[in-house]
């Protein structure tokens, strides 16, 4: 029975690991830690938090006195750490808060693990797991293979570069000091739990509001796409197959331009709003629901500065140690997804009340936004 801390539980790929790990290690108790950021939301924990096992904190990674505390009082033998500030426009407007974050938190994170479990630790097998992006790869050619392991580090965005320390960090802390870690660095995550702040989510619900979706540049920038409940099984994967201070690349095997992954969103929009007349009554300003076209709300907005062509990843040295692989396609993926914003609509349209919706206007912004009016 693991006694597992995962930090960032309240975001999206936290909450959906939370909820993955509740239901295939039942007897398993987890410690769900979130600052609770604009990024953190308990509502994407609701499935579990009747579970006796599944205990939500409030705290901060990088409070290191604070983290020592829980590590050492719950007996905590595996970290999976989650907990980062990931939105790249972000980081470009405001890089301060990621290396704060991503650098600071993951040290603080890591001497609380080192200093708890090299003091009396009595307990079994440990585990100290980093979850980390493709994006610390930097840039690939359209011909160029995919990001294997070996790959060198060329971060492109204050928020790469920040995940890239932290992956050195973490490094160190087990050639240095012994600290059993495994590191995974897993391509485009989409699902549910998603803030409509990245691509897939803000096309779905803005195309259900009948708001423009932007495209940055051509649209022609190509990213691997990893259903986050694959993702959330490759992290399984790693944490009882892999090797300690092994990195594993976790892809889904689905490279798409995005201007193709928001026409296939509208596809799909068009065909279930087709099929169904209450979903047409609910969201009456998205073209579908008159029989129009949602991708007629596409507009291409200027691309963000340093904005990466290409990322892919090569998971085979995770498939080959430790069996992980893709479930979804894309196209089944994407699909479910689709359906889960139609379907929670309480839930986005909570996060997109107030200021978060204010933030989201202002930075994707594009050529038919009526000045002033805060509209697309």
């Amino acid at each position: 029975m693991r006694r597992m801390l995962v930090t960032g539980a309240a975001g999206f790929i936290g909450s959906n690991f939370v909820q993955f790990w509740a239901e295939h290690h039942p007897t398993d108790n987890i410690i769900g830690l979130d600052a609770l950021t604009y990024a953190g939301n308990l509502a994407s924990l609701e499935p579990v938090a009747d579970n006796e096992r599944f205990t939500f904190v409030k705290g901060d990674i990088r409070d290191g006195e604070a983290m020592h505390g829980i590590i050492k009082r719950e007996g905590i033998d595996t970290i999976v750490h989650l907990a980062a500030e990931s939105h790249v426009d972000r980081s470009i407007h405001g890089p301060d808060a990621f290396i704060d974050t991503n650098v600071r938190g993951t040290h603080e994170l890591l001497k609380a693990a080192r200093d708890v479990w090299s003091e009396d630790w009595s307990g079994g097998a440990r585990r100290f797991h980093h979850v980390s992006t493709d994006e610390v790869y930097g840039s690939l050619a359209p011909n160029a293979p995919p990001f294997t392991e070996d790959t060198a580090y060329a971060p492109n965005s204050p928020y790469a570069a920040s995940k890239a320390a932290s992956d050195f960090l973490v490094r160190a802390y087990h050639h240095t000091y012994g600290l059993p870690v495994t590191t995974t660095n897993c391509s485009n995550n989409y699902g549910p739990y998603h803030l409509p702040e990245k691509l897939i989510p803000l096309t779905i619900v803005n195309a259900l509001d009948g708001k423009q979706l932007p495209v940055y540049g051509d649209g022609l920038q190509i990213r691997d796409w990893l259903y986050v409940r694959d993702h959330c099984r490759g992290i399984e994967r790693v944490l009882e197959k892999g090797r300690l201070g092994e990195t594993y690349n976790l892809g889904g095997n689905s490279e798409r331009r995005n201007i193709d992954v928001v026409k296939g969103i509208c596809a799909h929009i068009n065909k279930i709003f087709a099929g169904d007349e209450q979903i047409r009554e609910r969201f009456p300003k998205c073209p579908a629901a008159v029989g129009g076209d949602t991708a007629e709300l596409i507009a291409f907005v200027k691309d963000r500065p340093g904005h990466d062509r290409r990322y892919a990843i090569d998971p085979m040295k995770a498939t080959l140690e430790t069996g992980y692989g893709p479930a979804e396609s894309f196209e089944t993926g994407l699909l479910k997804t689709v359906r889960w914003y139609i379907a929670n609509e309480p839930w986005w349209r909570a996060v997109m009340n107030g200021s978060y919706r204010e933030w989201i206007d202002l930075h994707y912004s594009g050529g038919k936004r009526e000045a002033g009016s805060g509209k697309r």
